[in-house]
């Protein structure tokens, strides 16, 4: 079954509408032109005019210091008028991208991306989770699944995606098991629940999963000149695979409800300080 993440993302920014829009500005940061960066910006700009929500856009070339966007950040985050930031990642060159985020005020920080807020994320003390958390909870619960009784394994695990997940997880599912692209894909005939985010194109194919897996695909790369997640869904149809699998496609899986989370971390932090 395909999980319609346009449809879930939908519902989210419905009931988004139904609340106060936030009267502070949410800032992003872009540095150098990525067209894969400029992309991802233009769908959370396009949301942000949905919603009524004032947008900011500060664009830097690529020649800017990693000092000079710190400087930056804080100069635009400590304004009370500023309620939340995204830097928009990768950063290019040689800037060491924790030294940047760390510059983000905790209670600002959208994405749960600087030390602040992901130590106070780690201890359970943050007010907000990380976008990527946040959408495997919609997920599960949307599909009924009880994630106490749940074998899970994430693969791939890189901070955007793969570590805050693995982190919520922890203590919370039934057993977990954590893959990077080497390691050994045999656990995943084991796992009700697959998180993925590596990447790498048709990296898991349907063979690999057990009878009614759920699969969560963050992954994002370009097969044939096309998009295409970690899953190889396409498998299914071209080999005719009898397994009863039910996976988030891509595009239109994870990336909008990804997108929609993101504005709802903007609304709770903004609500958070009018308390």
């Amino acid at each position: 079954m395909v999980i319609d993440g346009r449809k879930i993302a939908a519902e989210i920014v419905a009931k988004l509408k139904q609340k106060p829009v936030p009267q502070k500005y949410l800032a992003v940061f872009l540095v150098g032109s990525d067209p894969s960066s400029v992309g991802f910006i233009k769908q959370k700009e396009k949301l942000a005019k949905e919603l009524g929500v004032d947008f900011r856009l500060y664009k830097y070339n690529e020649s800017t210091t990693q000092d000079e966007l710190r400087k930056e950040i804080h100069k635009i985050g400590d304004g009370k008028p500023c309620g939340g930031i995204i830097v928009q990642l990768p950063l290019p060159g040689s800037a060491d991208p924790q030294y940047v985020l760390n510059a983000m005020p905790r209670e600002k920080d959208i994405d749960v991306l600087g030390e602040r807020a992901l130590g106070a994320f780690y201890a359970g003390r943050n007010i907000i989770y990380p976008p990527s958390v946040e959408v495997v909870k919609e997920i599960v619960e949307i599909e009924n699944c009880k994630i106490e009784n749940c074998t899970v394994a994430v693969v791939g695990l890189g901070k955007l995606v793969g570590k805050p997940v693995q982190t919520w997880l922890t203590g919370r599912s039934k057993e977990i098991s954590l893959i990077d692209e080497g390691g050994n894909f045999d656990v995943l005939k084991n796992a009700d629940i697959v998180v993925c985010g590596t990447g790498v194109p048709g990296l898991i194919k349907p063979e690999m999963l057990k009878e009614n897996a759920l699969v969560i695909d963050f992954g994002y790369g370009l097969s044939s000149g096309k998009p295409s997640g970690d899953f190889d869904a396409d498998e299914l149809k071209i080999k005719n695979v009898k397994l009863k699998i039910s996976y988030t496609p891509t595009p239109g899986g994870t990336g909008p409800i990804l997108v929609a989370k993101i504005f709802e971390n903007f609304y709770s932090l903004t609500k958070e300080k009018t308390r």
